[in-house]
């Protein structure tokens, strides 16, 4: 039930249509009573053929309305006699006719009326629920999804989000208007006959047990139908990720067979699914006209009697009324059974929006607008989990004064990365504390903090829009002329020159229509031009060819120039330079100093270097 309340919440911002359309059915499920349940009473007086009867009718004036069925109908027989009486009977059976069509037009007004007013419902929780998903994913830290599939959270934001507006805002509207109907159903039926309408709610819940436990039945399918689905998402991505290994390690087939045994495993699921959803029909159906047989022996039972509990056309009426019960209590199950499809998405979708923000502003942030003098780290260490017995870094102390050039260097799972997403808070310390000019980076803004700071990576992370969008990325009411002056800085501004439309070229998927070198001197302009007073290199030059690294690596100094860079290398000759060189190893620091004192200690960075020159 939490996980429906948690899709209903949605609708707060909406009431006013969920009014409307409760209003709307409330008047469409009141006409739909008067056109069908007022025809049986009106027929038994217009076809009389009895004169004496309607002698005794009018003989007997207007009887006084009262509160129950039996008032009622003898009142509508009182005026149908009369009027057959003074106009004959073609009279009165035009006015019914009329009546019928009346009422009829105005059921189905006020129905279309009411789902009028809850298309915007049904989509705008929809958009709020994407809105909130996309959201949520923005905001939360980058080691959540170290333990998520990439394919699963796009199940999520597509598939479950699809499931949930097919399955429960699909049926959010049979929700809101089939009780109202069974309500005002149940109403007259009381007054026609209590006895028989306490049959029917001792009779109705047994059946509804076992619709509901089908309905648990297909949840839990549905839910091993999900997680498959994003299996599948995961492995497609992995492919089309990975086209150019599988193809060289000829490893089609055994990519191919993996697909296909997941995909067999989810269509066994989605025939099951189908299977029950398919059940709840025919299920709903049968239990409902067992329960209308049952009904029907035991009224005919007290109409049959010698001294008759029910009048016969009461009875007809009360028929006509239970058989128009089971009908929206069979679209309600079908309701129900969607609902438990769709909440199996809803689950998965809390998954995402109640995982915990563990990186976020605090309550009462620092100003951090500016760099003044230098960067700490006191005492920092770092695990991914608490529980893990390694850490990845250790008791880190190291100060980076404003305007120097501090390196990393180390093997492979040494710590250099983790310690430079430390600083924009990619991740926080488990213990210790990075300050800014004596500022803990914990007690700033996020925007505050990283507005301080631009990040050249070794992938270059572009996306499949303009050059020029590119580059002023994240960077507002920017001008060409600025991002051309960025780009001739980054040692871009002569390839975009020369594609089709400039500036305005599109890049396609990931940079996929450039070199690598050209993709790393876009990235490398887009931190030119936000012109952030710290840089944060991450191998930038590792991936290239030694003409494109020349190139990138030049760019690389023009940006460096007058900032405080932290730079992460494999290649000890591209930091040789550096102000200070931090040797690491299985996350501590185990030397640092300038590239000439730590070849003179003759230790581990000596080693590198040497060999390095061998390569």
């Amino acid at each position: 039930m939490k996980s429906i309340f948690g899709v209903l919440q949605y609708i707060k911002g909406y009431w006013h249509y969920a009014y409307l359309n409760i209003t709307f059915n409330i008047l469409s499920a009141i006409f739909s009573f008067f056109s069908i349940a007022m025809l049986f009473p009106f027929l038994q007086v217009l076809f009389s053929k009895d004169s004496k009867q309607m002698e005794v009718i009018l003989h007997a004036g207007p009887p006084e309305l009262h509160f129950t069925s039996k008032s009622v109908f003898s009142y509508i027989n009182y005026i149908l006699a009369r009027d057959i009486q003074t106009n004959g009977q073609i009279h009165t059976l035009i006015g019914i006719c009329l009546f019928i069509i009346v009422t009829i037009f105005f059921k189905n007004l006020f129905r279309y009326l009411a789902m009028f007013f809850i298309a915007p419902i049904r989509n705008g929780v929809v958009k709020d629920m994407r809105n909130n998903l996309f959201q949520k994913i923005l905001v939360l830290p980058l080691s959540y999804y170290s333990d998520e599939r990439k394919g699963s959270i796009m199940s999520h934001m597509t598939a479950d989000v699809r499931e949930v507006e097919w399955s429960i805002m699909n049926s959010l509207e049979m929700v809101f208007r089939e009780p109202i109907a069974i309500v005002i159903s149940l109403v007259f039926m009381v007054l026609m006959s209590w006895q028989l309408t306490v049959l029917a709610f001792i009779l109705l819940p047994i059946a509804g047990i076992f619709i509901a436990q089908v309905g648990k039945s297909l949840k839990r399918t549905s839910t091993q139908e999900k997680e498959k689905t994003g299996l599948l998402l995961s492995i497609m991505e992995e492919t089309l990720g990975g086209l150019r290994i599988i193809k060289a390690f000829n490893a089609e087939n055994n990519v191919k067979q993996k697909f296909v045994n997941e995909n067999n495993a989810y269509t066994q699921l989605m025939v099951k699914a189908y299977r029950k959803v398919d059940l709840s029909s025919p299920l709903s159906e049968f239990m409902g006209i067992t329960v209308f047989v049952v009904i029907l022996y035991v009224g005919g039972q007290m109409v049959l009697e010698s001294d008759a509990a029910m009048d016969g056309a009461v009875f007809i009426t009360y028929l006509a009324l239970f058989s128009q019960l089971i009908a929206p209590a069979k679209a309600f199950t079908t309701a129900y059974y969607n609902i438990q499809k769709g909440l199996a998405s809803t689950e998965r979708i809390n998954k995402i929006l109640n995982a915990e923000v563990t990186i976020k502003d605090p309550s009462q942030p620092k100003p951090l607008k500016t760099f003044e003098k230098e960067i700490e780290y006191k005492g920092v260490s770092f695990a991914y989990r608490e529980s893990e017995v390694g850490w990845v870094l250790n008791n880190i102390n190291l100060k980076i004064a404003k305007g120097k050039t501090i390196a990393l260097v180390g093997q492979s799972g040494s710590g250099k990365t983790t310690m430079a997403d430390m600083l924009p808070r990619f991740y926080d310390p488990s213990h210790g504390a990075i300050t800014i000019d004596g500022t803990d980076i914990k007690d700033t803004k996020l925007s505050n903090l990283r507005s301080l700071m631009g990040i050249v990576t070794q992938e270059s992370i572009l996306f499949n829009d303009t050059v020029f969008n590119n580059i002023a990325f994240g960077i507002e009411n920017v001008t060409e002329e600025k991002v051309i002056e960025a780009a001739k800085i980054a040692n871009a501004h002569e390839f975009i020159s020369q594609m089709p439309q400039g500036y305005h070229t599109n890049i396609g998927d990931r940079g996929s229509k450039l070199s690598g070198g050209q993709r790393q001197r876009l990235s490398i302009a887009r931190a030119v031009l936000k012109n952030p007073p710290i840089l944060i290199l991450d191998e930038a030059t590792s991936a290239l060819d030694t003409e494109s690294e020349r190139l990138v690596q030049d760019a690389l100094n023009k940006l460096m120039k007058n900032r405080t860079s932290v730079v992460i290398a494999h290649r000890l000759s591209t930091i040789q330079h550096a102000d200070e060189i931090i040797v690491m190893q299985k996350g501590e620091i185990i030397e640092r100093g300038t590239h000439t004192e730590l070849i003179a200690r003759n230790g581990a960075y000596h080693k590198l270097h040497e060999l390095q020159s061998f390569v």
